[in-house]
């Protein structure tokens, strides 16, 4: 039966990925097998046969063999793919968390439908098209089921509200709700920015070009580029994002596969920062379009890259529909950056150990030391201005290293992370104290100054926590407590204000932001790393 399998997965990939007018005399042999199989199948087998179920097992199967990223998107899913790409979904506009078996809303979305009717952070949805959802079991899929649905439809939200009696309606007219790819943007100081993008999707140089634009007049010449845990997206955000930092003519990256020529994309003349430093911040979850991004910058030596090499993932990837409404995503080509480096790192036919690749960088030291990672010489390449050695062979290496930062971690916080712990706390805190805390911080710039996370807070915190049966040991406390307190007060701001904010507070702790803001606001060094060899 397995042999089946896999002899079915060949001869189904054969079908599906070749025009039929394409053929070779090989080829029509192989349908022509296929066919002979299915029949044989259908009219022998000793079972009854799930024709559709198995087609879609050997489609799976066969796109494992190819390499770990092309893959068969099923028609139920392949709505979501669309949309987290599409930077847009249809439905209500809140932002929700389920607390108590009971659907709170956690924001209404700036300028969307829910909004626009009332709906407040901090309002029950308890029934939806007058069918009850509280107390019931429901679920983050239900959820998404019953409030989203095409623009232009209306549902009927029952709403309880603290201190209101009953529960009223308000009838909600879905439109399109953007997807942001943009989790923060703010100035650190007077003329440097701060611009976090947490994927490249169809809105994200609109995202960025507004951003900057306001932090442009408040005087931005200078820039951190955050792309950590960045996964990717569109080829081309990332390489309009690049165009905004390289004058005219300027190779960005190149495209190469078997059947795919050669694609060679330049930047244009009308980039909105050519000059001022650039700093990219990129880790082990920077993959895909960041890569291009950091890459371009770093064979140019148009900025700094800092933190930790980048995932690796540097295959070009084109979505084909399938007739059932399902789809695959084949890869086509490889990416190469401007020196002529291969952004993909190595991959075999074992696909379990290609993906236990950070899990290894960890283990042998990597997420420590620059010095546990060795590149042959064959790897070596010079950028292209300043002849300083990168290195090939996958990802992208920072230009400086940061480890990660254990001097925080303790089982306490580890666990209350796992879990979620802080950030139910803070919106059960809010739910709880929101007049309190909105009318004693009327702004964020208030509330950074004079909130803190006191001993109450932190003791509330703990009772919390011990109730899912996580109890800090001696001496956690004194360990993470700093962390605690950040990460409580970050959560407080993106309830209370905006998510910009959160990044502001929590960017505290984190050690590649705190190399990424002393190297650009030390112009020494800033060119002692770019000019060295």
């Amino acid at each position: 039966m397995r042999y089946f399998f896999k002899t079915l997965a060949l001869i189904i990939s054969l079908l599906i990925l070749f025009p039929m007018a394409s053929h070779s005399q090989f080829l029509s042999e192989e349908i022509l097998k296929l066919m002979r199989v299915l029949n044989l199948v259908e009219n022998n087998y000793v079972d009854t046969v799930n024709k559709y179920k198995i087609t879609e097992a050997a489609v799976v199967g066969m796109l494992k063999e190819l390499d770990p990223h092309s893959f068969y998107i099923t028609k139920e899913e392949l709505q979501k793919v669309n949309e987290d790409m599409s930077g847009a979904f249809e439905g209500v506009g809140v932002q929700f968390n389920i607390m108590d078996d009971t659907l709170m809303v956690v924001s209404a979305i700036t300028g969307g439908p829910s909004e626009k009717v009332g709906i407040l952070a901090g309002d029950r949805i308890v029934t939806v098209d007058s069918e009850n959802i509280a107390g019931v079991g429901i679920n983050n899929d239900k959820v998404f089921k019953l409030l989203r649905g095409p623009k232009g439809t209306k549902v009927d939200l029952g709403i309880k509200r603290k201190g209101v009696q009953g529960v009223e309606t308000y009838t909600v007219i879905r439109d399109k709700i953007p997807i942001n790819s943009l989790d923060a943007a703010y100035m650190i100081n007077e003329n440097t920015a701060y611009v976090k993008l947490n994927r490249f999707s169809a809105t994200t140089m609109k995202e960025y070009r507004e951003a900057m634009s306001k932090l442009t007049k408040q005087g931005a010449k200078h820039l951190i580029l955050d792309l950590t845990n960045n996964g990717g997206g569109f080829l081309d955000m990332s390489t309009q994002l690049v165009d905004e930092y390289l004058d005219k003519d300027k190779l960005i990256v190149y495209t190469e596969g078997e059947k795919s020529p050669k694609e060679v994309m330049n930047s244009t003349s009308r980039g909105s920062m050519e000059t001022g430093k650039i700093v990219v911040m990129v880790d082990e979850g920077s993959a895909s379009a960041s890569e291009i991004v950091s890459g371009a910058i770093q064979d140019w030596d148009r900025g700094v890259i800092v933190g930790r090499r980048t995932f690796g993932k540097g295959l070009v990837q084109k979505q084909y529909p399938l007739n059932d409404g399902s789809a695959i995503r084949l890869t086509v080509a490889r990416y190469h950056t401007p020196t002529g480096r291969v952004i993909q790192r190595p991959y075999g036919k074992n696909d379990k150990e290609y993906h236990k690749d950070l899990s290894k960088r960890y283990q042998r030291g990597e997420m420590f030391s620059a010095d546990s990672i060795n590149f042959p010489d064959s790897l070596k390449y010079s950028t292209l201005r300043l002849k300083r050695t990168v290195y090939g062979g996958g990802g992208i290496m920072p230009d400086m290293f940061v480890a990660i930062d254990t001097s925080y971690s303790s089982d306490f916080l580890k666990a209350m992370n796992r879990r979620g712990i802080q950030s139910q706390f803070v919106l059960n805190y809010i739910d709880r104290n929101r007049e309190e805390l909105t009318n004693k911080y009327s702004d964020f710039s208030h509330f950074l100054t004079d909130f803190k996370v006191d001993e109450n807070i932190m003791k509330e915190l703990i009772e919390h926590a011990e109730k899912s049966n996580i109890k800090p040991k001696d001496g956690d406390i004194e360990i993470s407590g700093r962390a605690i307190e950040l990460q409580l007060k970050a959560l407080f701001a993106r309830n209370l204000f905006e998510q910009d904010h959160f990044y502001q507070i929590i960017n505290e702790i984190d050690p590649i932001y705190n190399a990424a803001v002393e190297i650009i606001t030390n112009d020494n060094l800033y060119n002692q790393i770019l000019n060295k060899k």
